[in-house]
């Protein structure tokens, strides 16, 4: 069974609440309509500023609580106050809302999880034969240092263990362990030694285990590629989908401690009702 799949099944099992901040998009009106027959999980909009929600705020961020009830007028802040206090599993926003506007609002009333420097996103490529992979970060970190290189391989960790079962991560670079020296390559060994996971390794050797062993490295046979910059897994992504058929689904964000989907604004509501599947499968993933 595959990871939407299977994520749609868990959901039907176990539904879930999801607080959608753009309540009145169309889209999302149908979106919810559809989660709700299919039984997936319980759609609601933001609740009303309260004292509960500004106290997840001076706990997250330790405001004032005057400027955490100011800051509760706004829908996004709201909502992902709503998934720090408990009251729902995740949140699902952008469809209206820019990427930056999200993250800024999970940022404020969720956080980062330990260990995460900074959010990032992944996609979960699908293949033709059926293989699913993690690739990140593909659509929000421009040129991550070796901390957040680091946070970015925990995060897509956590994210392959949640939809995948397992985390066999791998921090790529054009040179494998000793073979090649430069600034990347330096940032990427440090990311790598910082967080546990295989790196610096070429493409090859982290895909191929005989690859891997004639260069010298331990086999990884990753099902996680953590590129060394937006750049990179930017062009890998669209390289894969256009030049091996896969399905890119996604970006999904990661890294904060609670589970957030940041929607394309170009988003179907079949994207929505996959997107918040899905989320929900790393919300139990994260149990």
């Amino acid at each position: 069974m595959g990871a939407l799949e299977k994520a749609f099944a868990d959901a039907r099992a176990r539904p879930g609440k999801v607080v959608f901040p753009e309540w009145d998009d169309p889209r999302i009106a149908q979106a919810q309509a559809r989660l709700e027959s299919e039984g997936l999980c319980q759609p609601l909009p933001p609740d009303a500023p309260d004292d509960t929600l500004a106290e997840a705020l001076v706990r997250v961020r330790g405001i004032k609580p005057p400027l955490a009830r100011k800051m509760l007028t706004k829908p996004l802040i709201r909502a992902a106050a709503m998934v720090a206090a408990g009251r729902v599993d995740a949140m699902l926003a952008g469809a209206d809302a820019p990427t930056r506007r999200v993250i800024e609002a999970a940022g404020l009333a969720i956080g980062l999880a330990e260990g995460v420097a900074a959010p990032s996103s992944f996609f979960l490529m699908v293949f033709p034969d059926g293989r699913e992979m993690i690739f990140a970060d593909c659509a929000v970190t421009v040129a991550p240092d070796a901390e957040a290189l680091a946070g970015i391989a925990r995060a897509s960790a956590a994210s392959a263990r949640a939809l995948l079962g397992a985390a066999r991560v791998a921090l790529l670079s054009y040179s494998t362990g000793a073979s090649g020296a430069g600034d990347s390559v330096q940032t990427v060994r440090a990311a790598a030694e910082a967080s546990g996971f295989a790196g610096p390794v070429q493409a090859d050797a982290a895909l191929n285990a005989a690859t891997a062993r004639l260069k010298g490295a331990e086999p990884v046979e990753a099902n996680v590629l953590v590129f060394p910059s937006l750049d990179a897994g930017n062009i890998a992504y669209k390289l894969v989908q256009e030049l091996a058929g896969a399905q890119a689904v996604g970006p999904f964000l990661q890294g904060f401690a609670r589970p957030v989907c940041d929607l394309s604004r170009g988003a179907t509501v079949d994207d929505i009702v996959a997107a918040t599947a899905l989320t929900l499968a790393m919300a139990g993933g994260r149990d």
